[in-house]
């Protein structure tokens, strides 16, 4: 029997959400990153702007530091203050890799370890929890700002509507078993 491997599955899931959102926000003009619904909703680039505050506090030194950093100013990640698709994007994997390189630093004997989020204690296996709860709410909010400002030019980042049928065909036509995910299948263009 396969052993359960937790950090690879994590890793995986975390980056499938990361896909996602750069699958969205690719498909919107750049000043549509930008655009504010109203004075209390967020623009896609605050969304990102927040995702890589948390990202920045929460990853690093993830095992020996508090998760909420002395430095972050969480407020001005709320401030509607980026101006580039560029800067957006560099942004972007700039949090993203800050979290992978600490999964990537991370051990199965680490999983039990109590870490601190505002002096509140979690194992590593909650807090990274905590984060795949945390990524795709904003991940959502992303895909769904991009979806109304494409509209029908939009590209489906999963099954296509009017097209779950023929999906659902094309998967009970094939032997059954447990889906594994690879890189390649994660990095995989439709």
């Amino acid at each position: 029997m396969e052993t359960l491997n937790y950090l690879g599955s994590a890793k995986r899931q975390f980056l499938y959400y990361k896909q996602l959102g750069e699958g969205a926000m690719v498909q919107v003009q750049d000043d549509d990153l930008f655009r504010q619904l109203n004075e209390e909703s967020n623009s896609i680039a605050t969304i990102v702007k927040h995702m890589r505050g948390n990202m920045l506090s929460r990853w690093t030194d993830f095992l020996t530091t508090d998760g909420e950093k002395p430095w972050r100013q969480r407020d001005g990640e709320f401030e509607n203050d980026w101006n580039s698709r560029e800067l957006l994007m560099a942004k972007w994997e700039e949090g993203w890799k800050c979290l992978f390189d600490a999964l990537d630093s991370l051990t199965d004997a680490d999983l039990s370890k109590i870490i601190y989020i505002r002096n509140e204690g979690h194992t590593v296996l909650e807090a990274i929890n905590r984060q795949l709860a945390h990524y795709p709410y904003h991940v959502g909010q992303i895909v769904y700002l991009a979806k109304m400002f494409r509209n029908e030019g939009w590209k489906s980042l999963s099954i296509p509507r009017n097209s779950s049928q023929d999906y659902n065909s094309d998967k009970f036509s094939q032997e059954k078993g447990v889906r594994h995910f690879t890189d390649e299948m994660l990095n995989k263009k439709d």
